[in-house]
């Protein structure tokens, strides 16, 4: 059996005077011939911001605040898996993994981990606790960057899988959003036996042929969303599913580079009615950049585009099944798409606001969808 050991995020002096030193010999790009933000993340905010990075963002205040959640480290397939594992005060908790994406990482779910885990004292029942596992990606965050082909979706799953079970966990339901949700739907479809269901916050459910002459508002909003997508909106993925190691040695390089490369679809990607700034606060950002930054994952994150993005697992999933839709989502499936999606479909509710980061953006409201969805899910 694997050993688990604790993990602490501790970054030295001389990794923190090495960032401050690359963020002030910074070379520029021209400033944008536009007055938005149609060719990219404007020049004077990524400027703003880096001047903020350097000289008042305190980032041994923020260690301790990721810090103050028990994490830990394990070794399972042959890599190193990281991890935040808090454990309910009540003893039924149900054992949840809860699974981020890119450019995302345990840092979104810092707001909502004690809600979860602690309902009594943050408004909710006993009966809503969870036993949280968080698990960082493989070649994200603090996990170990995989050398070897091979760490599609499908293997992510039954990691998470062994995950649990060295952890104790029999029984266990999963939830995840983004790449996350990939990975918790493999979960569901591969491992029933211990999985009790699945909450999803970007479900992947393909339209209906016979939905096509009759499509509701969301099923409309969810077609341009496409399109918009595929036109617009997802450069970064063809890049990084076809070239991810000629991107990587510019992020890895580049605290701007990496900073501008993610922040640029925390405007595109959440509910921020023009700035991500009106979603998230700049040290929050900046956070999660960090987790890319420190142990150097621009390319290992990429490459699970390479790995799965143009031929992902549309496994069936024969475990219940909860999904919830918020309105500035990148990919939103109606409830008649998921139903032909899965077969057991117990929660589906649309949302008036919120994006792509749910648990980041809007813990209060991504909290009452986890419960909601788990209640439907085991009764």
């Amino acid at each position: 059996m694997s050993e688990i050991t604790p993990f602490e995020i501790n970054i030295s002096d001389a990794e923190i005077a090495d960032l401050k030193q690359r963020l002030a010999n910074t070379r520029w790009a021209n400033k944008e011939t536009v007055d938005d933000w149609e060719q990219g993340i404007p020049l004077a905010y990524v400027q703003e911001v880096a001047e903020y990075w350097a000289n008042e963002y305190d980032w041994k205040a923020r260690e301790a605040l990721l810090n103050r959640f028990p994490q830990f480290k394990t070794n399972i397939n042959g890599l190193d898996i990281h991890f935040i594992h808090v454990k309910s005060p009540e003893e039924n908790a149900t054992p949840l993994i809860m699974t981020h994406g890119w450019p995302g990482s345990i840092v979104e779910f810092q707001k909502v981990i004690e809600p979860l885990t602690n309902p009594v004292a943050h408004g909710g029942k006993a009966e809503d606790a969870f036993h949280l596992v968080c698990p960082s990606l493989p070649g994200y965050g603090f996990s170990e960057r995989p050398s070897e082909t091979g760490w599609g979706l499908g293997k992510i799953a039954d990691t998470w899988a062994e995950l649990m079970a060295l952890l104790g966990y029999d029984k266990y339901v999963a939830q995840g959003g983004d790449w996350g949700a990939m990975v918790t739907t493999c979960i569901g479809g591969q491992d029933p036996t211990h999985c009790q269901g699945i909450h999803l916050n970007m479900a992947i459910a393909p339209p209906t042929e016979e939905s096509m002459n009759d499509l509701t508002e969301l099923e409309q909003a969810a077609l341009a969303g496409m399109q918009h997508y595929n036109d617009k909106d997802s450069g970064y993925s063809k890049q990084q599913s076809t070239r991810p190691q000629s991107l990587g040695y510019g992020l890895v390089d580049s605290p701007v580079g990496q900073a501008a490369w993610i922040m640029e679809k925390f405007w595109s990607w959440t509910d921020c009615n023009g700035h991500p700034e009106n979603a998230l606060n700049r040290d929050e950002m900046l956070d999660n950049v960090m987790l890319y930054w420190w142990p150097a994952t621009g390319a290992s994150s990429a490459r699970l585009y390479w790995e799965s993005f143009s031929n992902p697992p549309m496994v069936d999933v024969e475990v219940p099944v909860g999904v919830s839709v918020f309105p500035h989502e990148i990919f939103k499936a109606s409830r008649r798409w998921c139903e032909a999606r899965y077969k057991q479909l117990a929660y589906h509710n649309v949302l008036d606001k919120g994006g792509h980061f749910a648990a980041f953006e809007q813990p209060e409201l991504f909290v009452a969808e986890v419960r909601a969805a788990f209640r439907a899910i085991l009764g």
